[in-house]
């Protein structure tokens, strides 16, 4: 038989506090769409007009919900 002892001073994992500046889940009222070039284009779903081209990377925004 095995038995564990657990240590006193030992603290549980627990999540942040809130408003710690992370977002649960996707952006609302924005998409984005990949330019020919490759670049990814932020669109506001309401207007459609454009937000924001990223254009240090190849990669999609995070968070925000592809155009099919």
């Amino acid at each position: 038989m095995i038995i564990f002892k657990l240590n006193e001073g030992a603290t549980m994992a627990k999540n942040p506090p809130s408003g710690d500046g992370q977002r649960i889940g996707a952006v609302r009222d924005r998409s984005q769409t990949q330019t020919p070039t490759g670049n990814w284009v932020k669109r506001d779903t309401d207007t459609g007009r454009f937000i924001d081209v990223k254009t240090t990377d190849k990669t999609p925004f995070k968070g925000v919900c592809k155009e099919k």
